[in-house]
């Protein structure tokens, strides 16, 4: 070994600890900082897609200003920035909570800025610390590598590490640290992680001193292998091949988190979850890569093509094999009758039989371990299987380009960066085409179909970069592309996949997808005549109205039937339309607003009308009294300028995703501000810690059964008024438009469930176990009781 060696080993191997925990605690602040910006922005996929581009954006510029910076200073000097880089990023993230929720939610959250101002806003507020994160590896990139024959390996392995740690924030975020701490509380742990990172480099930075002192002078060592001389391939060319690697990249995740949600049925810890297995597979792939690359000999830029072309026929041929086997193979059956469930996993309960049994959900039969067994094989290995090894392609691939690139040590921090930036612009491109162009034109599975041919390109640019001399290599391309034929061919019709992953037949359902999410209609199996309307995966309502116990009826009509004179109703969530209709039976009722945050459901409940007829869709959709917008709930309630006699949301099970932003102390202050006099408002009450909360939150508590209402005032229960109201001819003629005879739901509900009643001289000092905005804790199943 020679001088210097095993110092500069060991202080590698330590930087890459520090670049891992950097990872850590950027995914970290990602789960969080979305989280509260959408308070701000609202969680609609317009909102959602800006806060992602803004976070894009300023990684992008980040890491084209890092790769700029780095070949102007010493490797020692890049490391003292990198520091730098992290306490900028710690402080940041201190400050955070106050910036994005103190000022931007509760300051300018209320009015209704235009698209443009918007997006302005979100990228001036995150652009701080996605630049300092951006910088990053550039920074390290070039201060960890002393020879340029050795700066793939360097670079990819800074990516790699990076990465596993992003990989372990997102899921020691979502499955540990929500569930124990506030979103403050996290942010802080981010900041000390982050201050920690930067106390740590100044150490190491020493040991490297005596090797790496000097200014930025040609690296040490022989150049990585010459491109070939073809312009096509030189560096600018390489930067459009890796936008478009980044483009599939991001369209293939978006289509994997749509149909994977849809299997997991969509809850708060699904997207961090498969965000972990995504990144999961992009650093190991890229730890293995950057070992390999100096060994590999070859061409490495035709490995990288190569790699490329696998991974979206990879994508494709592994949804129709899921496709072709569910059902049909022993050991699936059970994914089969999970996915025609209408209801998500009980995840606490499976925890908690893994917790007692962790190697027995293989070797048991009970119920509650096969629970253990189906949440194993949802959660992890199958999208382990669909997912992981396409992501670890991706960062195998990483490494085999940097060698094709990095052939002057002058550019070195550049080229890292400008990848980078490429790769970023490519992926935000990737993912507003196919969130907004492919999944509503072609579905899910249209976009695999159209992802699996793009594997097309990458090998027609394998065959131009091998030439003539390559051409005894072209079998294998040829091989490949037939097997992109084959890929192409074998993703299966969207309602072919949609049937499969709902547990129905392709004829008996229907089905819309735009970019909020898929919605669907189909039989309810354990009820004949039935049909149940889906989005995510998720049972939301039913037909015909008054199914399921009249629970969503109960929902829009009891509140209506009880105030003395309803006006203007709003309703968050849509679903069948059965709490919708039910909140316009009375007809002093003149606007009943509903709010859905998923577009397609409308389209989908357009084609049931079309096929069905169904009187409740045709008054929902013709009677001047109904209107239905698509967004946010809560932002709409929040910038609505008149104020509501009524304002509930729709059954919404705790656990969903943002599900907490509507059962939150902070919501239901909010929904108090916009009632009228003597208005109402309510909530399916599904936990002990909802109810709670709600009675903090008004001064008077009407609670029967599951629904609550509440208001500034007493709220009027007579039994029976209630039900005179509910026969009077202009109800009962509402309801019989669908079948349903109220009066006689309401009476069984009243008689079946307790009614409490609550006022201001009630004691509420022991409800303090309540849901925040910071801190949703039904929605990530923090203890707590359920009905």
């Amino acid at each position: 070994m020679r001088p210097g060696g095993g110092r500069r080993a060991t202080a590698t191997g330590l930087l890459l600890a520090v670049f891992f925990a950097s990872g850590f605690a950027a995914l970290l602040y990602q789960v969080v900082w979305q989280r509260i910006l959408a308070l701000f922005s609202g969680a609609d996929v317009f909102s959602v897609t800006i806060v992602v581009s803004a976070f894009m954006a300023g990684l992008g510029l980040g890491n084209f200003a890092g790769g700029h910076v780095a070949d102007r200073l010493s490797r020692t000097r890049c490391l003292a920035l990198f520091a730098v880089a992290e306490l900028a990023v710690g402080l940041f993230a201190l400050a955070s909570k106050t910036l994005y929720y103190d000022v931007l939610y509760a300051k300018l959250g209320a009015s209704a800025l235009p698209a443009p101002a918007l997006g302005a806003v979100l990228f001036a507020a995150v652009l701080w610390p996605t630049f300092f994160m951006g910088i990053s590896l550039p920074l390290l990139a070039r201060g960890l590598t002393a020879a340029l024959a050795a700066a793939a390996r360097t670079v990819g392995s800074l990516y790699g590490w990076n990465t596993l740690g992003a990989a372990t924030g997102a899921l020691v975020t979502t499955w540990l640290l929500l569930r124990r701490i506030d979103f403050e509380g996290c942010l802080q742990l981010g900041a000390a992680i982050n201050l920690a990172c930067a106390a740590s480099v100044l150490p190491l930075r020493r040991l490297l001193a005596a090797e790496a002192a000097g200014p930025a002078a040609p690296l040490a060592g022989p150049a990585a292998p010459s491109l070939p001389p073809a312009p096509l391939f030189g560096v600018p060319a390489w930067l459009a091949v890796y936008a478009l690697s980044g483009a599939t990249a991001l369209s293939l995740e978006i289509a994997w988190f749509r149909m994977l949600g849809v299997m997991l049925k969509s809850t708060s810890f699904t997207f961090g979850t498969l965000l972990a297995i995504y990144l999961l597979g992009v650093g190991s792939g890229s730890v293995v890569g950057s070992r390999q690359v100096e060994r590999s000999g070859g061409q490495p830029a035709a490995r990288f093509l190569a790699l490329q072309a696998c991974i979206p026929m990879y994508a494709a041929l592994s949804i129709a094999a899921l496709v072709a086997l569910t059902g049909r193979l022993p050991g699936l059956d059970v994914l089969w009758q999970y996915f025609g469930n209408s209801e998500p996993l009980r995840i606490d309960l499976a925890l908690a039989q893994l917790a007692l049994h962790p190697f027995g959900a293989w070797t048991r039969e009970t119920p509650p371990v096969a629970l253990a067994r189906l949440f194993t094989g949802l959660y992890v290995l199958l999208p382990v299987l669909l997912i992981g090894p396409p992501t670890f392609l991706m960062g195998l691939s990483f490494p085999y380009l940097q060698r094709a690139v990095q052939t002057d040590a002058r550019f070195l921090g550049r080229r890292v960066g400008w990848l980078q930036t490429s790769n970023i612009a490519g992926s935000l491109v990737g993912s507003l085409l196919t969130g907004f162009v492919l999944l509503p034109g072609v579905g899910t599975a249209g976009t695999f179909r159209a992802l699996a041919a793009v594997s097309v390109a990458f090998l027609a640019l394998r065959l131009r970069l091998l030439g003539t001399p390559g051409l005894r290599r072209a079998p294998l391309s040829m091989a490949l592309a037939a097997l992109v034929v084959v890929a192409v061919a074998c993703v299966p019709r969207s309602e072919v996949l949609w049937s499969r992953l709902h547990g129905a037949r392709p004829e008996s359902i229907l089905a819309a997808e735009d970019a909020a999410g898929l919605s669907l209609i189909r039989p309810r199996p354990d009820h004949p005549g039935e049909q149940v309307v889906m989005a995510g995966g998720l049972g939301l309502s039913e037909f015909p109205y008054g199914s399921y116990e009249g629970a969503h009826t109960l929902l829009g009509a009891l509140p209506v039937l009880l105030h003395p004179a309803p006006r203007r109703v709003a309703v968050i969530g849509l679903g069948s339309g059965d709490t919708s209709f039910a909140a316009g039976a009375r007809p002093e009722v003149e606007e009943i607003v509903t709010v859905e945050i998923i577009g397609s459901q409308l389209d989908v409940l357009g084609a049931y009308r079309a096929r069905t007829g169904y009187p409740g869709l045709e008054v929902l959709f013709s009677d001047a009294r109904f209107r239905i917008e698509v967004g946010d709930g809560r932002t709409h309630v929040r910038r609505a300028g008149r104020p509501f006699d009524v304002i509930e949301a729709d059954a919404l099970r705790p656990s969903s995703a943002y599900a907490g932003n509507l059962y939150s102390l902070e919501y239901f202050a909010l929904v108090r501000e916009k009632l009228a006099p003597g208005g109402f408002a309510v909530t399916w009450v599904p936990t002990e810690r909802v109810r709670d909360t709600f009675l903090r939150s008004f001064p008077h508590v009407l609670v029967i059964g599951e629904i609550a209402i509440g208001s500034e005032s007493a709220v009027p229960f007579d039994r029976n008024r209630l039900l005179d109201r509910s026969r009077a001819p202009e109800v009962r003629a509402h309801f019989q438009k669908v079948g349903v005879n109220v009066a006689s739901l309401l009476g069984r509900y009243i008689a079946d469930k307790e009614i409490s009643r609550f006022g201001p001289e009630d004691d509420r000092s022991a409800y303090t176990d309540v849901n925040r905005d910071l801190f949703p804790k039904d929605e990530f199943l923090i203890g707590g009781k359920s009905w």
